[in-house]
């Protein structure tokens, strides 16, 4: 018995001494041999403040900047030791906590992401679980405005493990959820996202939803798509259930969109475009508009042109008709004639006819 203990003490002892060992091998030498790995690969400037190793086997970086790109408070990470006998690169946690990312749009519409340059084949990497905790994402976009546009991603949390049962399955079980903020770092809605994907199957079953959203604040985005007037304010409530089976996509969604507030009670110029009137026409006493509709697409290349979702909004806003009054519609579409009627004056008198 007394050798049996001595066995295990020796084992244990000479895993803490290799594992000490360890820890001050990659506290001396690895931050300088990861730094140098990402200047040349990314040509952009690093600096990493400390690699450690804690038990049983995690590999944990401290305070990694990488050029104007982004800084990353941690990243620790647990790669299975015997696959790396064979060859493979699996890591079974990658968790990365409150990474800043700064992505930019040019006015030509290039993004500041590096191109990555392998002279070599790259390792095959698995990955098994990922853990992003309170990230922040700063999108400015030069080419949608010439002033340019800035929208910032906020609290962004993503969680993203394989299924465990049943042991035959690829499904992806993952969730998303963030908050947005103004330029001025005011928040102006939320985001949340989750379900499960078995990409090879093509199947899936997620919900997507944005609660609170002022979409004034994306208007450099829509233009008056929403709206051919100027809006203030308008709040958006989003819910879209998302079900895939053998990449044949269907997306049910319920959309409200309330609290619709105009700059100023001027008339506008009237645009010839319907499309861009019509949910004025459609919403109800409140100036609210609630619309349901399904969208089919394929899993893989979902094909949502501007067009194609202008007319799935339209035919809903369709549907909504047969809740307002009589006397509500009258107004409203006389409004529309009345407005039309002095477009074919003002025609009328610029061709002398």
């Amino acid at each position: 018995m007394r050798k049996k203990y001595k066995i295990i003490f020796w084992i244990c002892g000479i895993f803490l001494t290799v594992f000490f060992i360890a820890n001050i091998f990659l506290a001396t030498y690895a931050p300088r041999i990861i730094q140098q790995q990402i200047q040349q690969n990314l040509k952009l400037k690093a600096n990493l403040g400390k690699v450690s190793l804690s038990l049983p086997f995690t590999i944990i970086l401290e305070k990694l900047e990488i050029g104007e790109l982004a800084s990353i408070k941690q990243i620790s990470l647990s790669p299975n030791l015997v696959a790396l006998l064979f060859g493979k690169f699996v890591i079974h946690g990658l968790n990365i906590v409150e990474p800043v990312i700064n992505l930019e749009l040019s006015a030509d519409g290039k993004l500041n992401l590096p191109v990555l340059e392998q002279k070599n084949k790259p390792p095959e990497i698995y990955l098994t679980s990922l853990n992003l905790r309170d990230g922040k994402i700063i999108f400015t976009d030069k080419k949608v405005t010439p002033e340019s546009f800035q929208v910032i991603v906020n609290k962004l949390n993503i969680k993203v493990a394989k299924v465990i049962l049943p042991i035959s399955s690829l499904a992806t079980n993952f969730s998303v959820s963030a908050q947005l903020l103004s330029s001025q770092g005011k928040p102006f809605g939320d985001i949340i996202f989750g379900g499960w994907l078995d990409y090879l199957a093509k199947d899936l079953d997620a919900r997507l939803e944005a609660k609170g959203l002022d979409v004034t604040k994306l208007s450099a985005y829509y233009g008056n798509f929403i709206s051919n007037r100027k809006l203030s304010s308008a709040r958006l409530d989003l819910s879209s259930n998302l079900k895939a089976q053998n990449n044949a996509l269907k997306i049910i969604t319920k959309l409200n969109l309330s609290n619709l507030v105009y700059a100023d009670a001027q008339e506008q110029p009237l645009n010839l475009d319907l499309m861009k009137n019509a949910l004025d026409l459609f919403t109800d006493l409140k100036g609210n508009l609630r619309l349901e509709f399904d969208i089919d697409t394929l899993l893989d290349n979902p094909a949502l042109s501007q067009e194609k979702i202008k007319g799935i909004i339209l035919k809903a806003a369709m549907k909504n008709l047969s809740n307002q009054s009589p006397q509500q519609l009258a107004d409203k579409i006389a409004n529309v004639i009345d407005k039309y009627k002095g477009l074919s004056k003002e025609l009328k008198s610029i061709f002398g006819q």
